[in-house]
């Protein structure tokens, strides 16, 4: 796979992926899909995507030369097999997954560009790496964090690639799978509090606003590829989020908790992607965020980071101005001499995730304008 990288030739480079990715899932069954064709949502409608062309993209500026160093630093990092290795969940496709997203969030499409064979080499190792349907390899408490995040990098994958290119079928195959996994599990019995979302497992009977975020991202990436997400599952999915929608503003892990950075920028963003725009909910928690910007510490800053700069991306005007402003200035200020972003003080478990993760999601909130990633685009 070294010499595809090389070269970025991209038909040599599916071939080997599709020789790779066929001894790797020795007689998998896809999932059914839904019997019933889903009604159209008037909401939540197939998007239109249109993928930027590379010289249509910023000039050299402070936060693209800021990117490009972290990919550099991505680059340097990568094995020889496609994967990235995080210091305390080893060889995970989330984390291998969120790296791919941030190539292609610059537009370092896979077989194509100066990454175009490093971007490959990552999407055909978390394809190889499929478990009953479930896109895992080594987890840590949660496999739908993972799976959700590996479904969303597929999903993106599809959207971004000329579909008359030749040699993803293997990626079209995991994708469809993994989707129904997630449809699976969000109809899986629960009470009224729980109802909608999604949890650790893809047996859980309870819910919180981290695990269906990520859920809820892949599913409107699948929609917007054309894959069949029916209509009542947004439905019960954004009833669910507005549940965690705290009464004076922000949004709670579970329905009557509190609020902080990340959980009020999931829940933003899950009902922006879902046709709630500027929903009264989305903007309170938008005014929450502009009175609880983004400080350097932990638990969880880089998670934060990435979910409420979306989410203010989304709700856009001065939302957006006053959250890039300030986010935009803190992130350019941590990162290191060699392009990675270090984990902020008592942040155990982003400094257990590693630099691979910290960089990742550095690069993906910093590139949220740049509108090459489907999901990004308003």
């Amino acid at each position: 796979m070294s010499a595809i990288a090389r070269k970025g030739s991209w038909k040599a480079a599916a071939a080997v992926l599709l020789v790779l990715v066929a001894h790797s899932l020795p007689g998998q069954e896809e999932s059914p899909g839904p019997k019933e064709k889903p009604a159209e949502n008037p909401q939540v409608k197939q998007r239109k995507i249109r993928i930027p062309r590379f010289r249509e993209i910023y000039a050299a500026t402070p936060v693209t030369r800021a990117v490009d160093r972290g990919l550099e630093f991505l680059a340097s990092k990568q094995l020889e097999d496609g994967c990235w290795l995080s210091p305390g969940y080893g060889r995970n496709t989330g984390i291998v997954s969120l790296a791919t997203l941030a190539f292609l969030s610059r537009g370092h499409e896979p077989g194509r560009g100066p990454y175009g064979g490093r971007v490959e080499q990552a999407i055909a190792w978390v394809t190889s790496n499929q478990k009953s349907g479930l896109v895992i390899r080594d987890t840590s408490h949660g496999e739908l964090y993972s799976h959700g995040i590996s479904t969303l990098m597929l999903g993106e994958v599809i959207g971004m690639v000329d579909s008359k290119r030749k040699g993803l079928e293997i990626v079209h195959r995991v994708h469809r799978t993994a989707v129904n996994v997630i449809l699976r599990a969000q109809n899986v019995p629960k009470d009224r509090w729980n109802l909608g979302g999604w949890r650790y497992t893809p047996s859980s009977e309870v819910s919180d606003i981290s695990v269906s975020g990520w859920q809820l991202l892949a599913l409107r990436a699948a929609k917007d590829t054309g894959l069949p997400v029916p209509d009542k599952n947004i439905r019960q999915a954004v009833h669910y989020i507005k549940r965690c929608a705290h009464p004076t503003g922000g949004f709670s892990y579970q329905p009557g908790g509190d609020p902080n950075t990340g959980r009020t920028g999931t829940g933003i963003l899950s009902l922006e992607i879902c046709g709630e725009h500027g929903s009264p909910e989305a903007r309170r928690g938008g005014d929450w965020l502009l009175k609880n910007p983004l400080k350097w510490k932990g638990p969880f800053f880089y998670y934060g980071s990435y979910y409420a700069t979306q989410g203010m991306y989304q709700l856009g005007g001065n939302y957006w101005k006053q959250w890039q402003t300030v986010s935009e200035k803190l992130l350019l200020e941590k990162q290191s001499e060699d392009g990675s972003w270090p984990s902020p003080p008592r942040a155990t478990h982003e400094e257990q995730a590693g630099s691979i993760y910290t960089t990742a999601m550095a690069i993906l909130s910093l590139g949220v304008e740049f509108r090459y990633l489907p999901i990004y685009q308003r």
